[in-house]
This record gives C-alpha cells, structure tokens and sequence, in this order.
C-alpha cells in the first residue's frame, strides 16, 4: 500500500528514523520504549497500542540514503514483518509505501490502521511541531 502527501521526503523519513515522534503520526501507537534515539540495524524495544497491547519489534535493515526500513513487530505467537519506502512523489511531496508479510488475518486487521497511518505520515503537521529533516545523506 502507498500513500502521497504535501511533507517533502526528508520530513517524512525523519518521521520514520526516530521512535518517539511514531505515536505522533501512527494513531494505534500510544507509546515507543527503545533505548535508541534513530533507527538502526538491530534496534529493538516496544510499542504500546490500545487497550495496553504491547508489540516487541527489531529493525532488520535501515538504508538512509535510499530511506528503505525494514522491521518485525510481534505479540505472542503473531508476528508482521514490514517494509517502509518514502520516495519523491514528482510534486515537491513524497510517497511512502508498506509491504506487510506474515498471517493473513493479521495483515487483513493491521493494513486499516497501517493505511490511515501512513496518510498521516506525509500529512503536513497542523501545528508545526516538525524539526527540519536531517541533512541529505546522513
């Protein structure tokens, strides 16, 4: 699933790179624990969803130069592995897209929540809150 939106590809990569802004754009996120500040290879933690629900995740892969992520989140016995893009979208925005592998039931309960997430992601902020992206490359 993709989406397309006004806040230009470094904004929104920085969206992705750092843990603590994801309940700010992401609504099912209520809450991220992660001892790292930025995305990286083998970074772990928690997210914390409604109703107290509490998802461990590990980053797999991070390329910022092409800004492609790749993680696994898991409850339980439930696990979605998930890859991030977010590219120019040809309009002075970006475009971002999710591909969501694991349960079919899974997929078919998160991909709402993911596509809702995702709109907000590239959505410009109302109030402004946004630092500026960090510097190309790095």
């Amino acid at each position: 699933m993709s989406r397309s939106g006004p806040v230009p590809p470094g904004r929104a990569w920085e969206r992705y790179a750092r843990p603590e802004r994801w309940s700010g754009w992401a609504p099912h996120i209520t809450r991220v624990e992660t001892g790292a500040d930025r995305i990286a290879p083998g970074v772990s933690g928690r997210v914390w969803s409604w109703c107290r629900v509490r998802v461990r995740f590990e980053v797999d892969e991070v390329d910022e130069a092409r800004r492609v992520w790749t993680w696994r989140a898991r409850t339980g016995p439930l696990a979605l592995y998930m890859r991030h893009e977010v590219a120019p979208d040809g309009r002075g925005g970006s475009r971002t897209r999710l591909t969501l592998h694991g349960p079919l039931p899974v997929i078919a309960l998160y991909r709402p929540l993911a596509s809702l997430a995702l709109g907000r992601l590239v959505a410009t902020d109302p109030d402004g809150a946004d630092p500026e992206p960090a510097p190309e490359g790095g």
